[in-house]
């Protein structure tokens, strides 16, 4: 029988990846049904249908990957089971890295006020800049990604915990000198970016704080502003989260089965979903859809059918007299 910590996991994992699905299936079905009715995509549309195919390829992968360790480790820790799972699981991670920088700089291009001039002509070619940094992301996240399958060696026996006695295998790891630049390029530097592009955002936020319409309400462009500094920094804080958590099980400072360990392996599973509730409520349109169908789901619409109801109306009749 498996360990409780195994099993546990699995079963988190297995959770974490229905939601993860069906979050992340909803954005884009009800985006491609707004497609077909409006036949126009804006450009944060297509980004986040990018970012989510991105989040449910990643959490299949990583469904089937640990799956696969905690039950079949005599196969799965085999070199070219071990390589390609790995590469797999890369791919997706910074692809939704440089997705997230996408994201952050259109919703900053969308709702700063521009002065200068390549701000100007930005804000006006964001529909056709978009598709292109879509591109830029999925080359620059595989050719940093793809080279991990042949930077591979075996120097180090680990023990495989799906099975209850203990044996020792040899499990490939990645080269230091590719490990350390692909890091630096599709983790770090997007992170940063991402930063960078949020404090813009808060800057933006706080120069127009004041920007109200007449009844002392926030204006339409400043709840804009709000929304995309909310969005923006919960992002953030998910990719913070996610990219420690990777970082501190990858260089295994916690031994398996400690709180550390779990505590880190428990955001990692939560990471597409928890990303794909932020979209939603940082979305107006993805927003109220979902809270409908939250409702017709719950019958909060079902009302109980009024009585009918009797209108008299007064008539005044006026007599005329003949003459």
């Amino acid at each position: 029988m498996l360990p409780a910590f195994i099993l546990v996991s699995m079963i988190v994992l297995g959770v974490s990846t229905v939601m993860a699905v069906f979050t992340n299936s909803f954005i884009i079905a009800v985006n491609l049904i707004d497609k077909a009715v409006s036949k126009s995509l804006s450009p944060s549309d297509l980004i986040v249908i990018t970012l989510c195919v991105s989040n449910i390829f990643f959490q299949l992968i990583m469904l089937i990957n640990d799956y696969m360790s905690f039950v079949c480790g005599d196969i799965y820790f085999q070199d070219e089971v071990y390589i390609i799972s790995t590469v797999l699981l890369i791919l997706p991670i910074y692809c939704s890295f440089w997705f997230t920088v996408c994201l952050s700089v259109n919703y900053y291009l969308q709702i700063v006020i521009a002065t200068h001039p390549l701000l100007i002509r930005l804000k006006l070619a964001v529909a056709r800049l978009v598709p292109q940094l879509i591109l830029a992301s999925l080359f620059i996240s595989f050719a940093t990604g793809l080279p991990a399958a042949w930077n591979f060696h075996n120097d180090s026996p680990n023990i495989n915990i799906s099975m209850n006695e203990s044996v020792e295998i040899s499990v490939p790891s990645l080269n230091v000198v590719y490990l350390l630049p692909s890091n630096l390029i599709s983790c770090s530097i997007p992170l940063i970016l991402v930063a960078i592009t949020n404090g813009l955002i808060i800057k933006s936020l706080v120069a127009h704080n004041s920007d109200k319409n007449a009844k002392g309400e926030l204006s339409a462009r400043a709840e804009g502003r709000v929304r995309a500094a909310r969005t923006i920094s919960c992002l953030l804080f998910l990719y913070i989260s996610f990219y420690i958590s990777e970082i501190l099980v990858f260089i295994e400072i916690f031994p398996q089965s400690s709180p550390g360990f779990c505590t880190c392996l428990m955001i990692i599973y939560g990471y597409s979903p928890a990303q794909s509730i932020v979209l939603i409520f940082g979305s107006p349109k993805l927003k109220q859809v979902s809270l409908s169908l939250v409702r017709c789901v719950g019958g909060v619409n079902k009302e109980k059918p009024k009585e009918p109801t009797v209108l008299f109306i007064k008539l005044r009749m006026k007599k005329t007299v003949s003459q």
